[in-house]
């Protein structure tokens, strides 16, 4: 497993979503994430498994 970590705004490039949208998914637990030095950052892995996933379901 990677240690890869992914800022918001690579996040948001790459789902082509909006930070808030993001940050929703977060605080949901769609997404793990965790506060570092008062930035949120995302698992790589995961969030490109979630990319997979949705465009498996067509969004």
């Amino acid at each position: 497993m990677s240690n890869d970590m992914l800022t918001l705004e690579e996040v948001c490039a790459l789902l082509d979503k909006t930070p808030s949208t993001i940050k929703r998914y977060a605080r949901e637990n769609l997404l793990s994430s965790v506060q570092e030095n008062n930035q949120l950052l995302f698992p790589a892995e995961e969030v490109h498994r979630y990319l997979e996933f949705s465009k498996k379901l067509g969004r």
